[in-house]
């Protein structure tokens, strides 16, 4: 199938890549969101990425030309396979998705001086000009003019993808390739839990999906006295606690839970809520729990506006509240990596499957079912 987005500003013929080494070919495989209704498509012949250099495949001055090895999917990309609500009124059609990648340097512009061909790389998929005031005060994670790779920009479920050089980051030798493609959302994780400073304090963790299951193994890296988490799927709750949850609830069972964690602390509950499910049930018990003076870290995106006793929870509450976007450039990518090399982090019973690329019927599938959490795509199997 040929999308009629795909960058057509130059001949797609077999070229050199700008440090003379072998030629690519003109064509790749991609997934494509390329119709106005649930699933992806499988392209076989998309043309090349364009750089800034409007030439198929040649990177621009700053910018770098990825071959992807190995790509994470992600819930976002759930939501647009899915085609909800947010997806439709968010999602261009004809878009190549996905965002989380490992892979390695083919090509670079000759200006590009912070990467080099023929590395393993993997990519803040958050990308702005860094001119605005955010990004020049040092948070450049919520700068206003940002861009999201393979939400408004063709993304990374592809043979290859183009960034700029800045957004690209060394995976170290000690970090496995499948570790390395799904950094993004562990960042996420490593971010909120670090804003929350979450050492020697009492956690609650609210949604055990991928990134906060990934919340629970870091928390207890970071020094946590002791993690709590809720959820409504027994299997996930089960894993909580074998990557390191003390208790683990089912809110579906009664209010009683909330008892438990005061039993189990000073008395007026959690020091730290990190709230990963952006369910509105969980949002609010999640608060009941929060002790007086606590801090509560907000991941997790409601589906739509709700009622919510702000007097009661936060300001007569004296709470904290953070509100957690993305992986801050690059404080989180240092923190990330230097949590991973020392052996700490539990993130192999996560990562549940490793599917080659064709099969991403069944990757979606698996997700859907519950049955998988964190999937990767290999695109060299």
């Amino acid at each position: 199938m040929t999308n009629s987005n795909a960058a057509t500003t130059a001949e797609a013929e077999p070229h050199t890549t700008t440090n003379g080494s072998a030629k690519l070919a003109p064509t790749m495989r991609a997934l494509v969101k390329s119709q106005d209704q649930p699933g992806l498509w499988f392209e076989g012949d998309r043309t090349l990425p364009t750089g800034s250099t409007g030439i198929v495949g040649v990177p621009g001055p700053t910018e770098a030309l990825i071959r992807v090895t190995m790509a994470g999917v992600c819930g976002t990309d759930r939501h647009i396979y899915e085609w909800d609500q947010w997806a439709k009124g968010r999602i261009p059609v004809g878009i190549i998705t996905g965002h989380e990648f490992v892979g390695e340097i083919v090509s670079v512009g000759e200006g590009v001086t912070r990467v080099q061909v023929g590395q393993r790389v993997t990519a803040e998929g958050h990308i702005t000009a860094g001119t605005d005031f955010s990004s020049r005060t040092g948070n450049a994670h919520i700068a206003r003019d940002m861009r999201i790779l393979g939400v408004d920009r063709n993304g990374c479920f592809a043979d290859y993808v183009m960034l700029p050089q800045d957004n690209v980051w060394p995976v170290h030798k000690g970090v496995p390739d499948k570790i390395a493609a799904v950094m993004d959302p562990l960042g996420n994780a490593v971010h909120t839990v670090m804003s929350a400073g979450v050492s020697a304090q009492s956690v609650l963790i609210t949604g055990a999906g991928i990134i906060g299951l990934m919340a629970v193994t870091v928390a207890k890296a970071a020094g946590a006295s002791k993690i709590f988490v809720t959820d409504i799927d027994e299997r996930r709750l089960e894993l909580a606690k074998k990557i390191g949850a003390d208790f683990v609830f089912d809110p579906r069972k009664g209010d009683g839970w909330i008892d438990t964690i005061d039993q189990n602390t000073p008395g007026d509950g959690c020091d730290v809520l990190l709230e990963m499910s952006g369910a509105v049930s969980a949002i609010n018990s999640g608060f009941r729990a929060l002790r007086h003076g606590g801090t509560a870290a907000l991941l997790g995106i409601p589906g739509k506006p709700f009622d919510f006793d702000l007097a009661k929870h936060i300001i007569f509450k004296g709470a904290t509240v953070l509100g957690v976007n993305g992986r801050r450039m690059w404080a989180t990518w240092y923190q990330m990596e230097e949590l991973i090399l020392s052996g700490k982090l539990q993130l192999d019973d996560i990562i549940t499957h490793t599917l080659p690329f064709e099969q991403f019927d069944d990757a979606f599938k698996l997700m859907q079912s519950g049955d998988g959490i964190k999937v990767v795509l290999d695109l060299n199997a």
